[in-house]
């Protein structure tokens, strides 16, 4: 299994490290400001009533009552604006129940040119959360300027109808429980399969029949149920990380309403699931490279020698909590699954490498705290131990629905020698994480391939070089993929690119968003 597009094994054995939410390092500064400020004070207007008009679609009779619907937004959130829609439980079955997507909106601050629909990845990240709390770093003022920029919450995630599975200290145990016996031996896989199907069996029980439908397919055709009820004829959409591949599934089942379409960080729709972590893995430990090479021309820099020696001594930490984890003023105990969570984080954007140093030297002198503190911000845990969204349990749900898995040991043991070879301190603890999707309540019967969307309008795909989570060789693959892909590469370190990187990945993303003007080919940024 990969990443929370970056999630690497913990206890489960889940190896897709998943937060590819553009939220990650916000939430780091977010940790700083709120230890320096104490508070935050919100105001909240007084609530008012808008309503959007559904355009007209021709669908069929069951379907109708969805599409027509009538959006009644509130205010809420310091000027934004809130409202409910609802969907079908089952899409092939669409009079067998329904469920709630929840959205939020920024209304256009200049002349006003549609919707722009916007995900932040996961899969499990909230986009409600996203535009509420980060819409300035969701999108820039000229997109701002002229779309109502909305953040929706995906089925099965958040503040939509959505999976549960365990209270704050069932996940504690799921998310940073040491497995005992040696990784990849038959005590240890057999451990792994029990906490897996138990796990299951909570998501089974506490969320009901949505568990079944709460797959990519069928959140695509949630999202262009929000553009109708919008009252936009095509989607307009910013997908990041996850985000890109639910937006080429929507440009796949709805080539003729695409509108215009940008895809950054992108997933290679075709990649299986171990190619996803095997890439995963190379993506992270270069990263991890990166950031001991500028780390080493740094007077205060944990590590010395070589990036190799570096290297090497990160692999022999990772190693010693394996045998040793090292207890938490909390009880809790640092094993090397939470290890590489706090050494992940901090990857996804080279501003928050100091993180990593001071965790690093935190660790090496025998304290837990800042790499919990760390894998805790990843995890959305919050410091009374609670957690602040279903990120996980929808993460795990959403994944086992899209992914086929295989968990004979045999298998599994061959992969993680081809993980260990290939990124020898990461790829070991990427490894097995099939067990948790194998034992899932529901089995998988997706095909992963290439996404053409024949008959699409352009549709711009945006890679970074040395992205960690989404690898830049899958930007390339999608947009080669796609009949209308075109790719836009930015030359740097990080995850994703588009309003964290520099004026001319935003120019080329806006104009295009904007104007529909395509970025020549081959354009670097």
């Amino acid at each position: 299994m990969t990443t929370r597009q970056g999630r690497p094994a913990a206890r489960p054995a889940r190896s897709r490290a998943r937060r590819s939410t553009r939220t990650a390092l916000v939430a780091i500064a977010a940790v700083v400001a709120l230890t320096l400020t104490g508070c935050v004070t919100w105001f909240i207007p007084a609530k008012t009533t808008q309503t959007s008009t559904p355009v007209a679609e021709q669908v069929a009779a069951d379907l109708q009552p969805f599409y027509s619907q009538v959006l009644k937004w509130q205010s809420c959130a310091s000027g934004k604006q809130c409202a409910t829609a609802k969907a079908p439980l089952d899409w092939k079955k669409p009079s067998a129940g329904e469920i709630e997507l929840a959205l939020i909106r920024q209304t256009a601050k200049g002349t006003k040119q549609g919707s722009l629909l916007v995900n932040p990845g996961g899969p499990g990240g909230s986009g409600y959360d996203f535009v509420r709390d980060s819409v300035d770093y969701a999108t820039d003022s000229t997109l701002q300027q002229h779309f109502d920029v909305v953040g929706f919450d995906p089925r099965g995630v958040g503040h939509s109808t959505a999976v549960k599975c365990y209270d704050a200290k069932q996940m504690d145990e799921y998310l940073y429980g040491i497995t005992p016996g040696t990784r990849g031996s038959d005590e240890w896989i057999a451990e792994n399969t029990t906490v897996s199907k138990d796990f299951g069996a909570a998501c089974s029980t506490n969320t009901g029949s949505l568990l079944e439908h709460v797959d990519t397919v069928s959140a695509a055709r949630d999202l262009d149920l929000l553009r109708a009820v919008l009252g936009d004829k095509k989607l307009d959409y910013l997908g990041y990380s996850y985000g890109t591949y639910l937006g080429a599934v929507y440009a796949d089942l709805y080539p003729g309403k695409t509108g215009r379409l940008v895809l950054d960080g992108a997933l290679d729709p075709a990649a299986s699931n171990f190619d996803v972590t095997k890439v995963q893995a190379e993506g992270f430990e270069s990263a991890l490279r990166a950031y001991l090479k500028d780390c080493l021309a740094q007077k205060d820099c944990p590590f010395s020698g070589s990036v190799d020696d570096s290297m090497k001594t990160i692999g022999d930490l990772l190693s010693s909590v394996e045998r040793s984890p090292i207890r938490n003023s909390d009880g809790r105990e640092l094993g090397a699954n939470t290890l590489v969570t706090a050494i992940i984080y901090p990857l996804y954007d080279a501003t928050a490498w100091s993180y990593l140093s001071d965790m690093f030297t935190s660790v090496m002198k025998g304290s837990a705290s800042t790499a919990f503190s760390l894998a805790d911000a990843y995890n959305n845990r919050q410091s009374d131990g609670t957690y602040g969204d279903n990120s996980t349990e929808a993460f795990m749900a959403i994944n086992c629905l899209d992914y086929t898995y295989d968990a004979d040991p045999a298998t599994m043991r061959a992969q993680a020698a081809q993980l260990a070879k290939d990124a020898p301190v990461i790829g070991p603890y990427m490894s097995y994480g099939d067990i948790g999707c194998a034992n899932w309540p529901y089995t998988s019967t997706v095909e992963r391939a290439p996404i053409a969307a024949k008959g699409s309008a352009p549709i711009l795909v945006v890679g970074t070089t040395n992205d960690p989570a989404t690898p830049y060789v899958w930007a390339k693959n999608l947009a080669g993929e796609l009949e209308n892909g075109h790719l836009l590469t930015y030359k740097g370190e990080g995850h994703t690119a588009y309003n964290k990187s520099n004026s001319c990945v935003n120019d080329a993303v806006d104009e295009f968003l904007v104007k529909g003007t395509i970025p020549e080919d081959g354009k670097t940024c």
